[in-house]
């Protein structure tokens, strides 16, 4: 029996159930009066009838356009999981539609228990993306316009670098992404995608989000940025679709009023300005020549490299920089076989190694790292222990996993090919970390070594300090990801099967504060990297101290 035929079996047997109620009032037909009134009785019945068919057949013809979407979509993605992922969008709409677009479609189907679709989805929702995922996606996306300088139509139409699956935003989904900004106070990027999602339903797109919510939305967002005249000819067009609408009838008249004493204002400020302009022009022709070129903040330095921008490498120092065969000074190994080493950068000093490690071995240590992986850790500044930091606030944005030589025999052999190539002991350093990127993945500036105001870093490990990173890349990234330097200007790309290597610490034991580095968030792809930190300890004979502080 389908479930339609059950829908309609139940609906008889409830009227059957009625119909034996009214037949126990058997008085009801000594009166005419009463039989009209059971005859509008029945007229009811067999409207709600006709109204729960209706609806079953409307709610069965949605679901099934949401299987068949899904089921186009899903068999898509299921082909290559990782490159699918790897494309933003398509990672926000996962935890958009696990999060919330399930629970409608649950909501939807009713609540029959019986029904194993039901109780499986019931159950399985426990393990669905939540609230914080959903926010956290929509940021990443916020993260990655702003780094790579996006605007908002590249995004909803999918239209980025290097992608495979071209994933386009619907009205909704800008929306959604504009109401999480909004909710997080952020009321530049409400405004944009609010804009994006108006620009969408004005070209016609069919939506379930209205042109009145939106404008709701956008023009309050306006107003917060300071835009009045904007936010006010917003309000004029939301009330022209609602008339009625409470809270934009009393946004225009504020609005309206906020203007006017704005517009006095600036008025009385232009009367002020016209008389002291002769000695501000004398002024500020003085400190014209006290000017001095500000260096770049940070953060801005950061998104700039990310971007490919403002790598400080001059043709005469890239003249210095070389490729080899390198065998570490005629290492055994090595001497007959020796290795593929790129000189990156010269301060800090930077190498690569290429085909350093197979695609075999990366699969292998991905294996060993997926079942394994859990929010990365950052060291604690005061006290020096490796915590998870909150979700919200973390420098960092992936997953990763701490692998041991002694649980497999490959992890023992990669740690002994680190050592045979850097010379440096390995029984002292971390084991091998395996961190897999998220959306708009990153790992904020940083440096990897204790700094003096930091006396308890890596205390409990016994090691002294980080005397060296050396970082696998097990992926290529098809846009984004690259490891860059700000204060110097360094940017390093991924380039699956290679690895670079470079010291924190100079051979005196002071730290190399030019080693300050960060990743830069996945635009498009999947990052997997491996990285080993080398401590002090055990490294007195291989690397002994220098004549001076920076030798």
């Amino acid at each position: 029996m389908s479930r339609m035929e059950r829908r309609c079996w139940w609906c008889l047997l409830v009227l059957s159930c009625l119909l034996q109620t009214f037949s126990a009032h058997s008085d009801f037909y000594t009166s005419i009066g009463h039989m009209t009134d059971l005859l509008y009785t029945e007229k009811d019945l067999v409207t709600s009838l006709k109204d729960y068919i209706m609806a079953e057949e409307n709610k069965l013809k949605q679901v099934k356009q949401w299987a068949e979407k899904l089921d186009v979509l899903s068999a898509t993605a299921v082909q290559d999981p990782e490159g699918f992922l790897g494309h933003p969008v398509n990672a926000f709409k996962l935890m958009k539609r696990l999060n919330t677009e399930w629970g409608d479609l649950e909501s939807l189907v009713l609540k029959d228990t019986t029904d194993g679709f039901i109780s499986n989805l019931t159950l399985q929702r426990k393990h669905f993306p939540t609230d914080e995922d959903q926010t956290g996606a929509a940021k990443a996306l916020l993260r990655l316009q702003d780094t790579y300088r996006l605007d908002t139509n590249t995004i909803s139409t999918g239209d980025l670098p290097g992608v495979t699956h071209k994933s386009p935003m619907t009205a909704e989904d800008c929306f959604e992404l504009g109401k999480i900004a909004y909710t997080e106070v952020d009321y530049y990027h409400t405004e944009l995608w609010m804009e994006q999602a108006l620009k969408q339903l004005d070209e016609g797109e069919e939506s379930t989000v209205d042109k009145v919510t939106v404008l709701d939305y956008l023009s309050y967002a306006i107003y917060q940025q300071g835009e009045l005249g904007r936010a006010l000819e917003l309000t004029k067009r939301l009330l022209i679709l609602d008339p009625e609408h409470q809270r934009a009838n009393g946004n225009l008249k504020y609005f309206e009023f906020q203007l006017i004493k704005q517009r006095k204002a600036q008025a009385e400020e232009a009367q002020k300005e016209g008389k002291v302009r002769t000695k501000r022009q004398t002024s500020d022709a003085s400190k014209k020549k006290k000017r001095f070129r500000e260096p770049v903040p940070e953060r801005k330095m950061y998104e700039m490299l990310c971007r490919g921008e403002g790598i400080k490498l001059t043709p005469r120092r890239q003249s210095r920089l070389f490729c080899r065969y390198y065998d570490n000074h005629s290492h055994p190994k090595y001497l007959l076989s020796p290795v593929k080493q790129e000189d990156e950068w010269d301060r800090p000093y930077i190498v690569r190694y290429h085909d350093i490690i197979s695609h075999s071995e990366i699969e292998k240590v991905k294996e060993l790292a997926k079942p394994r992986l859990r929010r990365a850790t950052i060291s604690n500044p005061i006290t020096g222990v490796l915590e998870t930091a909150p979700y919200r606030i973390s420098k960092r944005v992936s997953k990763s996993a701490w692998l041991t030589a002694y649980e497999h025999p490959l992890i023992d052999q990669i740690n002994q090919r680190i050592e045979d190539l850097t010379g440096l002991e390995m029984d002292t350093a971390e084991e091998l970390q395996v961190a897999n990127y998220g959306v708009g993945g990153q790992y904020e500036p940083h440096f990897d070594f204790g700094r003096k105001d930091e006396p308890d870093a890596f205390k409990e490990l016994g090691t002294g300090n980080r005397i060296a990173t050396w970082l696998f890349y097990m992926s290529d990234v098809a846009a984004g990801g690259a490891t860059v330097f700000p204060d110097v200007g360094a940017a390093v790309w991924p380039k699956k099967g290679t690895a670079v290597f470079w010291y924190n610490l100079f051979p005196s034991g002071e730290g190399d504060y030019s080693t300050r580095h960060a990743a830069c968030p996945v635009l498009v792809g999947n990052k997997w990297v491996s990285n080993k930190w080398i401590h002090e300890r055990g490294q007195e004979f291989r690397r002994p101290c220098g004549l001076n502080e920076t030798a």
